[in-house]
Order: structure tokens, then sequence, then C-alpha cells
């Protein structure tokens, strides 16, 4: 989809001899964002939904994933900073449309790192209840906020093992449904029974589609964190081509390789199979302790994306300082280059959660949960929309770019039509329109706040003036 050009890139650098990420950490972290939740427990919500015609949706929302990270990778490859989307945004659409993209992401962020810590600590109590959770939750809060103080470098070597884990746990999972599938784990072998039995392929007709084509595209947010991250990576143009072909490939094989497993080797009217898709299959092959290996699998599958979205949310709190569009304190920089204020900023909420936890259980998570989820689509839709002005500038301009999507500018067009048709869909679902309606709320009001810092003389209301 993409071509790759030789071009000097002058911005490659900018944090000069500052520790660097390194290509493999840059890959680790987008997927260690991204494969979480979403793949070990949100699969199943969607094969209950759809039935086996779930992997139709995730076919149409990995479609939809692709078409953005390449979107990001050519923008990214020119332009890499910190601010990511919220900066190429602004140079599309506008400092004002910037100023709402860096902040509905920044929020975003900060609610899921909560959330991540809640979830993590809740889920090992379930099975091994050692401590409190709200004790739990402190402890992880806190041990994952010291990696992301220690430097980026670091972080990211913590944060490439951290996800390698949990995709070697996919891989093994993965070849035993295989083996389950062809049944040297269990006879007969499953063959195409529980894939056209049981009502069929679509059980529940399209609508059922729909409904699990919500709930997978929410699960694969995080991924862009890729874009984020990019500007700390040695020589961004090469690594971010390399990153997003990577990771399309791979999005391919985790995800749609999981989900097949699942609805071939289990009836997918298996109540199993809804709540934990994993252990379903590993109990079906007669894999021993599968609940708690997979219960460690997803505590840190959880933690791997804290850590990653804190560091997201610490460098797009930093790059809204730098651009004034945020206190001035979030860009001061301590030891090895690290954003301390941003990362203590931007974890602050995340032990506010903790003093909640003590007092009111679990009713903190559920709330958690049902805020953050529509964010992605804003996140989305700022992407396209910047990268198709940007593409069409750099063409009128004549400016060189590292990377190039091809097709455009359908694959653009294509993308947006998907998008607005998920947004559409979820429209129809209640819980999800009002998650739609008050994310778009908060983007308008943010985007309201921006045009009036605009107007400020183009001042920061963060910066005292100095005329």
């Amino acid at each position: 989809m993409a071509t790759q050009t030789n071009v000097t890139q002058t911005s490659a650098d900018p944090a000069g001899g500052k520790p660097r990420m390194k290509g493999r950490h840059l890959v680790m972290m987008s997927l260690g964002s991204a494969i979480g939740t979403g793949l070990f427990v949100g699969s199943g919500k969607g094969v209950a939904a759809a039935g086996p015609a779930t992997l139709v949706a995730y076919i149409v929302a990995g479609l939809l994933v692709i078409a953005v990270m390449y979107m990001l990778g050519e923008m990214v490859a020119a332009y890499p900073d910190s601010g990511a989307f919220s900066v190429y945004t602004s140079r599309a659409m506008g400092p004002a449309a910037g100023f709402a993209m860096g902040w509905v992401w920044w929020i975003q962020l900060v609610i899921v790192v909560a959330a991540e810590a809640i979830a993590a600590a809740t889920t090992f109590v379930a099975m091994w209840p050692i401590a409190p959770v709200w004790l739990l939750t402190l402890i992880f809060l806190v041990a994952l906020t010291a990696i992301n103080l220690l430097g980026v470098d670091r972080f990211g070597e913590f944060e490439f093992w951290f996800a390698l884990l949990k995709v070697a746990a996919i891989l093994i999972f993965l070849v035993i449904g295989v083996l389950l599938i062809c049944g040297v784990l269990a006879a007969p072998a499953a063959g195409t029974s529980n894939l056209l039995g049981h009502g069929g392929f679509m059980p529940n007709g399209w609508s059922g589609v729909a409904a699990a084509l919500l709930m997978v595209a929410f699960s694969f947010g995080g991924i862009e964190i890729m874009a984020v991250a990019a500007a700390e990576t040695e020589n961004p143009a090469r690594n971010v081509s390399r990153a997003v072909r990577t990771i399309v490939w791979r999005i391919l094989l985790f995800y749609m390789g999981s989900v097949a497993v699942m609805i071939i080797a289990v009836p997918w009217d298996d109540p199993k199979l809804s709540s934990s898709p994993f252990v379903a299959v590993l109990d079906r092959a007669g894999i021993p302790a599968a609940s708690e290996v997979m219960t460690l699998v997803i505590v840190l599958a959880l933690l791997s994306s804290l850590n990653a979205n804190l560091y997201g949310a610490a460098r797009m709190l930093g790059s809204l300082a730098e651009r004034g569009m945020a206190p001035r304190a979030a860009m001061r920089t301590h030891g090895r280059s690290v954003p301390a204020v941003a990362v203590l900023a931007s974890v602050l909420f995340g032990f506010c959660c903790v003093l909640a936890t003590f007092k009111w259980g679990d009713a903190v998570l559920n709330t958690l949960l049902n805020i953050v989820g529509s964010t992605v689509i804003v996140t989305y839709f700022f992407t396209i929309c910047s990268q198709y002005v940007l593409r069409r500038r750099a063409e009128r301009q004549g400016s060189p770019l590292p990377m190039r999507i091809k097709g455009f500018p359908v694959v653009s067009w294509a993308a947006m039509i998907l998008l607005l048709g998920i947004i559409v869909l979820g429209m129809f679902a209640p819980d999800v329109r009002a998650q739609l309606l008050s994310t778009g709320a908060l983007t308008v009001v943010l985007y309201v706040i921006g045009v009036g810092w605009v107007r400020h003389n183009g001042r920061s209301p963060f910066r005292p003036t100095t005329d």
C-alpha cells in the first residue's frame, strides 16, 4: 500500500543526542498498546454477537485500521513529532482543531491508564486474592510510573520485552489452536462443523455483524501510539515505514488468526467463549491450568498497555505545552530528557482513582470503562482528514515524501466512508450512542476553547505576554 523514497530528513532527530528508542522498540510498543483486553476478552463478545461472521467484522475493521496506520506512517515519516496527529491536525485544519485533537487524546489516555491499572488488579485478585484491589492498583501505578521516568531508551527496552511476552502467548495459542482443529490434540478434528453449524455462518444476521463491528473497531484503539513514539526513535523515516508494514501483517495474524481459531475450534454459542475465549479454546485442547495461565497473560497485557499509554499521554501533554496549548511546566525535562512533570500529571488521575476504588470498589472501573471507547473514532477522523489535506498540499508544492500511500485518494475516501459507517451503526446502539455523543460534545467544547486561544492574538492562554 505504501512506497518509500530516499529523502534526507532534517527533522528526523529533533532530540539531538538525547536517548532514543530503536526500531524494534517502536514495533513492539505499538503492538503492546493494541493487544489487550480488546483481543483477550472483547473478541469473545464479538463472537457472541455475530457468531462465526464476526470474522467479517474483523476484516472490515482491520482494513480501516491498516489504512489509518499507513496514513499516519506517511505523515510521521515526513514530520516526526511527539504531538503526532495533534500537530498534523494543526497543520492541515488549523491550530484550534489541533488543540481539540491533542486534548481529546490526552484525556482518553489518562482515563485508560487508570482503567487498565484497576482492571489488571481486579483480574489478578480474582484468581489470586493476595491483596485488596486498591493496593495492587497503587503498586502497579507506582511501578510503571517509575519505568516511564527512567528514560525513553530504557522504557523502550522494558516495553519491548513486556509486549514480547504477549506476542509469544498469542503465537503459542495459535499453534495449539491449529493442532486442535487438525485433531492432533483432540479427536475428532473440528473441521467446519463449528464454522457452518449452530445456526450457520451468520446466525444473527447482518445486525449481529454490525454489533460486532462496533466492538471490534474500538478494540483496535491504541495502535496509533506509534505516531507519538516515532519522534523519539532512531531514523524515524526508515523505522516508521518498516514498523507500519510489520504491524499490519501482525494485526492480520494475531487478531484475525486468533478469532479464526476460536470460531473453528469452539461452537460460537458456547458460554465460555463469550466470557473468556482463549481459555475456552485451551480447555477444549485439554491444556492444564489454562485459566491461571491466561489470567497472568491478561494482567501482563493490561500492564503493557498501561505502560505504553502513559508514555503516549506524557509525550502528548509535553507537545501541547511546547506549542503553548498546555501549562509550560509540562514541557520541563529532567535526568535523561524525561518529561517528568508531564508523566506525573498524566498518572495523577490514576492515583485519584486508587482512592476512589478504596471507597467505592468495582463501581469505579465500570464508570471508567463506560467513558472511554469512542475517542478512537475522533483520532481516526482527524487522521484521515489531515493526511488527505497534507498529501494534497505536498503534491501541489512538489514536496518529496519519504513514504507514500498507494491508491491515494481512493484509500483515504474509502477509509472515511468506513469510519462514517461505523458511526452511523453506533448511533443505533444505546450504549455506543451515548459514548459517541459525549465524545463529540467534548471535542466541540475543546475546539471552541481552541478558537478562543487562536483569537487571543495568537498567544497561548498558558504563557504570559512579554510585550
